[in-house]
């Protein structure tokens, strides 16, 4: 099913996937699910992702990471924050902090895709994506 909102279908994808404890996900690739990846992936919240397929059938596939015997998802939540009917903008000296630090913010710049972190020691403001902790 086509989804005009890839950045909700990603974070949905992800959300179910966790609740069952899947290794993996599939995600159809955009630059911006792309990029949410590389994010994810530095800060630790998933173990791997990689490109499959071809042309307009490019999946991108998440390993996702778990912690301990019960295997324990490492993303307690995904909230997604602006949304095609109410987008969220912030300057960078206002970007909310997600539960003190602990969670992570994904910021959509004019430099790129970055953490609130990022977003703030660059001084750059831009589109609050989601919440991630």
């Amino acid at each position: 099913m086509a989804s005009t909102d890839t950045i909700s279908d990603m974070l949905t994808r992800i959300r179910n996937a966790c609740a069952v404890r899947h290794s993996t996900t599939q995600v159809p690739t955009t630059k911006m699910t792309l990029s949410i990846a590389k994010v994810l992936k530095s800060e630790g919240f998933i173990e791997d992702y990689s490109e499959t397929g071809e042309g307009i059938n490019k999946m991108l596939v998440l390993t996702l990471k778990y912690k301990g015997k019960t295997r324990q998802p490492l993303i307690n939540t995904l909230q997604r924050v602006s949304k095609p009917g109410l987008r969220v903008y912030s300057p960078s000296k206002k970007i909310p902090r997600v539960l003190g630090g602990i969670g992570i913010a994904i910021v959509s710049t004019s430099h790129g895709i970055m953490t609130d972190r990022e977003a703030r020691r660059q001084g750059i403001g831009g589109e609050i994506l989601c919440y991630i902790w």
